[in-house]
């Protein structure tokens, strides 16, 4: 998100290291929110914060700068993107049938959610809290309390209602 807190830049940058450093001997690349990807299904265009593309790049026919073949998508939550991220846009993202994980980096508490898609098409949800690794797509484990070293955590905003 071009524009965002400082947090979520640092957010970032930490998880796009942490993968970096488990995933740079494979067929996986990790990329950052310059890589646009696209929902070839539903035709819903995005620049995900951090995507993973395991084997060769697959190009959108009609955009060879599109990726639609993303293994992992990463968001780092805002508060004015949450709600999307976790409704609409995850709706798009689990029709890319190379989807093997969606997941979410929490910028007001230490916790990232790992959504796994199942064999059987359905998602699992699997919530990691500092002491624990957020486990992705069988690809790797990273560790929460190194996602969020240095990140100062900004209190969630109060709920209107």
């Amino acid at each position: 998100m071009a524009g965002g807190t400082l947090e979520h830049a640092q957010l970032a940058a930490n998880m796009i290291g942490e993968l970096r450093a488990r995933l740079h001997d494979g067929p996986c690349k990790t990329f950052t929110a310059d890589a646009r990807v696209r929902a070839s299904a539903t035709g819903l265009t995005t620049y995900p914060d951090i995507t993973v593309i395991c084997g060769p790049i697959e190009r959108d026919p009609e955009d060879p700068n599109t990726a639609t073949n993303p293994t992992v998508i990463v968001e780092i939550l805002s508060d004015s993107t949450e709600a999307y991220d976790r409704g609409d846009k995850f709706v798009h993202y689990r029709r890319i049938a190379s989807l093997q994980a969606y997941v979410l980096v929490s910028q007001h508490e230490a916790r990232i959610e790992v959504y796994r898609r199942n064999p059987d098409e359905t998602w699992t949800l699997e919530d990691a809290r500092p002491g624990t690794d957020a486990k992705i797509a069988g690809l790797c484990a990273v560790p929460v309390s190194a996602v969020y070293a240095g990140v100062e955590l900004t209190p969630a905003p109060p709920r209107a209602g």
